[in-house]
């Protein structure tokens, strides 16, 4: 990894951190629900949706305000319900989550599916909370998660992948699953940091693309090490895709010609970023995080 990405995330990941966590304890709900939503906040993660926030901040020379660090969190706290939800029986049924038993392993699936509901609200209402950004670009922000995590991003690509598990998938199909999936919510990070650092229409573009593609060669690498990793590494399930027939980039390609995808769109992703004139780029150095990472 780059040493001033290392810096970046070492700086920016216990601000998260912490943010997140004073956050659920500002919320006046039961010690069970809020011990629930604790655990999975604190298992950690490379929390690169929130960083990603910042990073869009940082390319375009602006400081990491109180406001982008709730709209960064907020992100994370949607992503963090996604995960209880697919690990629970009624959809992937997956007993282990960063090396620790899954949310409903250890509360129960009445409280895990609570406590997903929950994060997933207190995400919306951290967003009505900013201080410091006009009322329209709030609104704005709240529409983009929306559609990023509902049933036109999210939350749809996971009926799509479920759907999926019953019949082989053409590359087209596949990555329609993970542009929904995987991708909406990495988009609504890049974008939503975009309109806190003030971007013009162009530099949205040109953005929208950049997360697309990075959301893309996200899944990619996350289908690889699905099949190169052990569980231990991963801190899931190894190889539970192939096990569950699912189709995967390399069951579609192959492994040579996964990774072979994998760097189209890393490449897709650098070329998107023409825009950002700081010769150290965040985001130039998340899209080869991303493609190089091992877990």
């Amino acid at each position: 990894m780059n040493n001033d990405l290392q810096k970046f995330i070492s700086e920016k990941t216990p601000i998260i951190d912490a943010e997140m966590k004073r956050l659920i304890a500002s919320e006046n709900s039961p010690s069970n629900l809020k011990e629930s939503m604790l655990y999975s906040v604190n298992a950690g993660g490379k929390r690169i949706r929130p960083l990603l926030v910042l990073a869009v901040l940082d390319d375009f020379g602006k400081e990491a305000s109180e406001d982008g660090l709730k709209v960064a969190c907020a992100a994370e706290l949607i992503h963090t319900y996604s995960l209880i939800h697919d690990d629970l029986p009624c959809m992937d049924d997956d007993d282990f989550r960063r090396g620790k038993p899954t949310n409903h392993k250890v509360f129960g699936e009445a409280t895990a599916v609570l406590a997903g509901d929950a994060l997933q609200t207190i995400a919306f209402g951290i967003l009505t909370s900013l201080q410091h950004t006009s009322h329209e670009k709030v609104i704005r922000l709240i529409a983009l998660l929306a559609n990023a995590s509902g049933a036109n991003g999210m939350v749809g690509g996971q009926v799509l992948d479920m759907e999926g598990e019953s019949t082989s998938l053409t590359l087209t199909e596949l990555e329609e699953v993970h542009r929904n999936k995987t991708g909406a919510l990495l988009s609504f990070c890049i974008e939503a940091g975009a309109i806190l650092a003030g971007a013009d229409e162009e530099e949205l573009k040109q953005l929208r693309e950049y997360a697309t593609n990075i959301g893309l060669a996200f899944q990619i690498q996350d289908d690889i090490l699905d099949v190169t990793s052990t569980t231990e590494q991963l801190g899931k399930t190894a190889n539970s895709d192939t096990a569950s027939d699912k189709s995967t980039y390399p069951s579609l390609l192959g492994l040579e010609g996964a990774k072979q995808q994998l760097e189209k769109y890393h490449q897709n992703a650098i070329q998107s970023l023409t825009l950002i004139k700081k010769e150290n780029s965040m985001l130039k150095h998340f899209a080869d995080y991303i493609v190089s990472r091992n877990a």
